[in-house]
């Protein structure tokens, strides 16, 4: 009698243990949704408040758009915009077109001195860019390129190659072997494999390392304040221009800044899909 009851005991007390399981998980995903939910909530705020200062009189009084119109009427807003994306932009192509088969080279082809050079391109990576600025103005000052738009490009993808190079070879050296060697096995040279097989697996990454560079050269005050000619600023720099005033309104500060910050927003909301997955890229292989 005892052994016909015992397998019905054994039965219960597991699904009595599932039960709890499921229950101890509910409540870790419970703790956890509402930790991300503070975390977001933290996070998000202060923009929220930054860009509602910038429509209200004195942030706290009734709406209104002066801040607005006062900023497109102290700052060429469209020039320096136009200013921005044209360096962002060939900046990041730059970067990309080096980086790119770069980072390809050094995780899947072998050459002599290869782990030297990618040695010195990771080190570069931690020089700060304070201690070569100096440097680089009387290098471009040299060959006449200091005040131009191609002199300032140049200096963002030298400081934009290094950490560009170590993350697409890390990304490349995340793909398998078998790719390349089923190419080359099929009779196809290295620069077909690359364009063909591992250009088209490394999108995540590229994307990854297009709004990272992105977000770092529009951001950029610096270099776009040394290298660029006045006449031909960046956005960046003509905000901070405002500062320079005698008289500073906080608020026309604020509202240029809430602009700054849309083409960078509008950036990441376009590539969010393949930026996490760049972000991930090598956690799941």
């Amino acid at each position: 009698m005892v052994s016909a009851r015992l397998p019905d005991v054994l039965q219960s007390e597991k699904a009595a243990a599932r039960g709890r399981t499921r229950i101890s998980l509910a409540r870790r995903h419970r703790v956890a949704s509402l930790t991300l939910l503070v975390i977001g909530v933290a996070l998000i705020y202060p923009l929220i408040d930054v860009v509602v200062a910038s429509f209200r009189m004195q942030g706290t009084g009734p709406f209104t758009l002066e801040y607005w119109r006062a900023v497109f009427q102290q700052v060429p807003v469209w020039r320096e915009l136009g200013m921005s994306a044209l360096v962002t932009g060939a900046s990041v192509a730059a970067v990309l077109l080096v980086s790119v088969p770069a980072g390809y080279a050094y995780a899947k082809l072998s050459f002599r001195g290869a782990n030297v050079i990618f040695a010195i391109t990771v080190a570069c990576m931690m020089i700060p860019v304070e201690s070569i600025i100096i440097p680089e103005y009387l290098n471009l000052a040299k060959i006449g390129l200091v005040g131009s738009v191609l002199g300032t490009i140049l200096v963002f993808v030298g400081l934009g190659i290094p950490l560009s190079v170590f993350l697409m070879a890390s990304y490349f050296k995340s793909l398998p072997d078998s790719l390349l060697e089923s190419g080359l096995v099929d009779g196809a040279g290295h620069t077909r494999i690359f364009l063909s097989i591992m250009l088209p697996l490394a999108i995540p990454a590229i994307v990854t390392i297009g709004v990272l560079e992105f977000l770092a050269v529009w951001n950029d005050l610096l270099i776009a304040l040394l290298f660029l000619p006045i006449q031909s600023q960046t956005i960046a720099v003509g905000l901070a221009a405002l500062q320079g005033n005698h008289v500073l309104n906080t608020y026309v500060l604020v509202a240029g800044s809430v602009l700054s910050a849309i083409p960078p927003m509008i950036v990441y909301m376009l590539f969010q899909r393949h930026l996490v997955a760049g972000l991930t890229m090598g956690v799941h292989r």
